[in-house]
């Protein structure tokens, strides 16, 4: 099989953790006898620097042209006085936008080689298995009015029932795949936004009587990902609940670095990126965690291209690296052999190839 990807390394560590999820792409490649093109261009801070525009029309178009997107990372204390159409995040907001990735899944589950990394109690994070999907192209993010003068300032929060319902649907429809539970979070004791939201989230109900529905208003999710995250298969919630919400669970895991997520729309076409940000303060220095990026390619390979064999291959090399004890500076424990983040990768690299040697070995007998 063949497929070409648009790749947006972005800013600081997006460069180092991108050219890492590369060399594991073609990695995986090798091994199942697939071809991945590539094809790289500008997007967030670099861009502004080099095309004046946080997402430019070249960028755009490159992407049309591709069968999906991998992102690295954008942003920087560079750009932080850039007026708010110079800054890197708009290029990300505006990506979403065009290709209308409406349904952002991140998901958060615990990895039993570095679970003493996370701060919560190992009984509480042993069984951590879940998938978030947060609301992509509306909301505080994108409704207008949107103004800030000397003596106050406005936010728009706007949602149509339409693109409530293509949320809710999507995950409901993977709860199916999964446990075959759906936690909606809203704020509808407050938000007008929030009641619409909920009263469509009951109607979907309907349609999925298989699978078990739940209600939490935000703040108490926000409590129940701390206290018991185990409880949660699929939650789906707005876009500012989300993203502040799958931030709190990366503490799951220990570290953002471990995080990857994807932005898809209807027909597959999706955008995969790490969560974390550019940390510009590390770039170039070797520390970077590589392994939310490398996941994230794991998910484009499932969600876009339905390569799930090859996507656990690679989710199976990065666990197997942390099981036999090797970590990066941000998840450094005791015990634990710390590498740079080439070093990482190859070490993932090799668990691939391990496998496929086994593989033909295998083959041989049967």
């Amino acid at each position: 099989m063949e497929k070409t990807i648009a790749v947006l390394p972005g800013d600081g560590i997006g460069k180092e953790v991108t050219e890492s999820a590369l060399k594991v792409l073609q990695a995986i490649g090798r091994r199942y006898n697939h071809r991945y093109h590539v094809n790289t261009g500008l997007i967030g801070g670099d861009a502004i620097d080099q095309k004046g525009h946080p997402l430019p029309q070249d960028t755009i178009d490159l992407c049309e042209n591709s069968d999906a997107i991998l992102l690295g990372a954008v942003g920087g204390l560079k750009w932080d006085q850039n007026p708010s159409h110079l800054r890197p995040e708009k290029g990300l907001l505006a990506i979403r936008k065009h290709f209308d990735l409406f349904a952002n899944l991140r998901p958060v589950k615990a990895i039993p080689g570095i679970i003493s990394a996370s701060p919560l109690k190992e009984d509480v994070v042993k069984s951590v298995d879940m998938m978030i999907v947060r609301e992509l192209t509306g909301g505080l993010y994108f409704g207008e009015p949107k103004r800030k003068t000397d003596n106050g300032a406005v936010d728009t929060l706007v949602y149509s029932r339409e693109e409530i319902e293509r949320i809710v649907e999507k995950a409901f429809e993977l709860a199916r795949l999964r446990r075959g539970k759906v936690t909606s979070v809203d704020k509808a004791n407050v938000l007008e936004s929030s009641k619409l939201w909920r009263e469509v989230v009951e109607q979907k109900k309907l349609k999925y009587p298989d699978v078990e529905l739940d209600h939490l208003l935000v703040d108490a999710a926000a409590m129940k990902l701390i206290t018991n995250p185990s409880m949660f298969d699929v939650v789906v919630t707005e876009n500012l609940f989300g993203d502040i919400l799958s931030d709190e669970a990366s503490v799951i895991t220990g570290s953002l670095g471990m995080l990857p997520s994807a932005s898809i729309r209807a027909d597959g076409f999706g955008l995969y990126e790490p969560v974390h940000g550019s940390a510009p303060d590390i770039a170039g220095k070797g520390l970077a965690n590589p392994a939310a990026a490398i996941l994230s390619v794991a998910m484009m390979l499932k969600y876009s291209f339905g390569m799930e064999t090859e996507a656990s291959s690679i989710e199976e090399a990065v666990f197997s690296v942390y099981e036999d004890g090797y970590c990066t500076s941000d998840m450094k424990q005791d015990g634990y052999r710390v590498l740079s983040t080439s070093e990482f990768t190859e070490k993932v690299i090799e668990e691939l190839e391990r496998e496929s040697v086994s593989d033909h070995i295998l083959s041989a007998y049967v």
